[in-house]
């Protein structure tokens, strides 16, 4: 199977502890209706059958909308659900070993805050980096902030897209404007919203500005 590299454009990053009571599914579906491109499942609180449980409805949807799915950490899941990607941080299996175990074709993200990480993850296989926290966000709170000029100096040092990230929304996105980014990844802006769809459609529209 030949890899398919996705748009970034709008890359939702899940947190279902921002739902407030909306169900998973019918929030990625809306937020896909709105313009999401790409979706990133991440759990960092679910056993690992619970996870693989999610895995698979989500997938399933996901597909009906090809869309592709991306799973945060865990390779044993984007293996056993045979998601279309993994995304890795730093504190995480090296990316290196993380492609050797996927194959060369799965999509393999790596979260990158300096230009020596972003480089390093390059040279290691990686196919897109997602670099941040670009603003202050409460849904990593241990993430790094990375200056718009730092941003910058990655696009143009890489050949792989960039994916900025970390507290972007409708009211700041136009701050990366001529970074050179392929989109911006988005948690709380989508998943909190009380429309998943209105706020996808928002930030999608601005994201066709910066190009």
């Amino acid at each position: 199977m030949t890899k398919k590299y996705p748009d970034y454009s709008l890359y939702l990053v899940t947190d279902r502890e921002l739902l407030m009571g909306k169900s998973l599914e019918a929030t990625i579906e809306e937020a896909i209706q709105g313009g999401v491109t790409v979706v990133q499942l991440r759990e960092k609180n679910v056993s690992t059958r619970e996870f693989y449980d999610i895995s698979v409805r989500i997938k399933s949807l996901l597909t009906s909308y090809h869309v592709p799915l991306i799973i945060n950490d865990r390779l044993d899941i984007a293996l056993a659900v045979d998601a279309e990607g993994l995304h890795i941080g730093q504190d995480d299996l090296p990316a290196a070993l993380a492609r050797s175990i996927l194959g060369p074709n799965k999509i393999l993200g790596v979260s990158a805050s300096t230009h020596e990480e972003a480089l390093k993850a390059q040279a290691d296989g990686a196919d897109y980096l997602g670099v941040g926290a670009m603003f202050p966000t409460n849904t990593k709170t241990d993430a790094n902030t990375v200056t718009v000029e730092t941003l910058t100096q990655i696009c143009q040092s890489v050949t792989i897209p960039v994916v900025a990230i970390g507290g972007i929304n409708s009211g700041n996105i136009h701050q990366l404007r001529g970074t050179g980014i392929a989109g911006v990844a988005v948690v709380s802006a989508i998943i909190s919203h009380t429309s998943p769809r209105d706020a996808s459609v928002s930030i999608y529209n601005q994201i066709q500005l910066l190009k």
